[in-house]
């Protein structure tokens, strides 16, 4: 009886997924957009010999770099069109939100509905495409600057490099942007957050494949990949719980008498959500950190060089390193000051990203 039960239930739900037909169409949509994001993952930029470019990330990977190759699936260390993601977009979009609350002419105009937010909006673009040039010139010039064992990164230095390198990064970021506006509205979902989310589960499988392989050399035996699994999940699943935390105001309704009825007196509650700022401060936290051994790690200090800027490299290359004292106490309090910030801001009329 149970199991011809669940088969009626199942052969139902299957019957509404199939009258779905809006439905299955806006999933293929989403899923065939972010197949196209990661194909683009995968087209380099001209001039850049791949193989140095590998080198040099192996070589900087603990730095800022590792964060950003992270949010953009592994483009940044393949050194490809979509190298700077939607990173500038993100920028963007939080500065014109600060400037909505400190400049009065966008306060105003934030106050027109739908006209001022589409004004807005077309601001950020704007503002995309200014940071998006300025990050990919700059890259095009760090990367004539950087060498490896068998030569320079860039085959053909030059100006013509730099233009190339500049529009190809700026196109990049700009169709992801677009991209990303499409799937929010023909899809499902935030499409910038979409995107942000592939490319960061896009690293998974090799790292789950790099576990096993310690685990069939020896270097890790199998109770402790077991222990590691288990961690990650239940980790996942407390992220997920204080993500979704709420506290529950309580809200009474009073009595209303009309003719000879009694009406209200009902009780609900108002959801404060207990995470408001979301994942940004861990994620400009630790940005901020790494950003001073990037730097580092394109300078390295020489033991016996005097100075003060040898000095200053050789302290953050000791003392900002991941589990030392001073990286986890600035670590602590910059994620409690960016909490804060972001929890404070809505008050004065900040509205958050939409990617956020």
């Amino acid at each position: 009886m149970t199991s011809a039960a669940e088969r009626l239930a199942a052969n139902m739900n299957f019957g509404v997924l199939a009258r779905a037909t809006e439905l299955k169409k806006r999933l293929l949509f989403v899923l065939g957009a972010l197949i196209v994001y990661r194909i683009g993952t995968y087209i380099p930029v001209p001039g850049v010999d791949p193989h140095i470019m590998e080198e040099i990330y192996q070589k900087h990977m603990g730095g800022v770099l590792g964060v950003f190759n992270m949010f953009s699936g592994g483009a940044l260390q393949r050194m490809t069109i979509f190298a700077l993601a939607v990173m500038p977009y993100i920028s963007a979009s939080i500065i014109t939100q600060v400037l909505t609350v400190a400049v009065p002419t966008l306060a105003a105009l934030k106050k027109e509905g739908e006209v001022g937010r589409r004004r807005i909006n077309q601001y950020t673009r704007y503002g995309t495409v200014i940071l998006a040039a300025l990050q990919g010139y700059g890259i095009a010039v760090g990367l004539e600057g950087m060498t490896g064992k068998n030569g320079s990164a860039v085959i053909d230095p030059g100006l013509f490099f730099r233009f190339t390198t500049t529009v190809s990064l700026v196109g990049g970021t700009m169709f992801l942007m677009w991209l990303g506006e499409q799937i929010t509205q023909r899809g499902i979902g935030n499409g910038i957050s979409l995107i942000i989310f592939t490319g960061i589960v896009a690293n998974l499988p090799s790292a789950i494949g790099r576990t096993f392989e310690l685990g069939r050399t020896g270097v890790l035996s199998t109770p402790t990949i077991l222990v590691i699994c288990l961690f990650a999940v239940g980790l996942i699943a407390f992220i997920v719980f204080m993500e979704r935390a709420q506290r529950r105001v309580i809200v009474q309704y009073p009595k209303r008498q009309i003719g000879n009825k009694m009406f209200g007196g009902e009780s609900t509650h108002m959801p404060l959500k207990l995470n408001s700022s979301g994942v940004i401060p861990p994620i400009f936290a630790s940005s901020l950190l790494l950003f001073p051994l990037t730097i580092a790690g394109f300078n390295p200090p020489n033991a016996e060089a005097t100075g003060i800027w040898p000095t200053i490299l050789r302290f953050m290359t000791s003392h900002l390193a991941h589990g030392q004292p001073v990286y986890m106490l600035l670590y602590v309090g910059l994620i409690v000051f960016f909490s804060f910030f972001y929890t404070s801001i809505p008050s004065t009329g900040f509205s958050r990203p939409r990617c956020w």
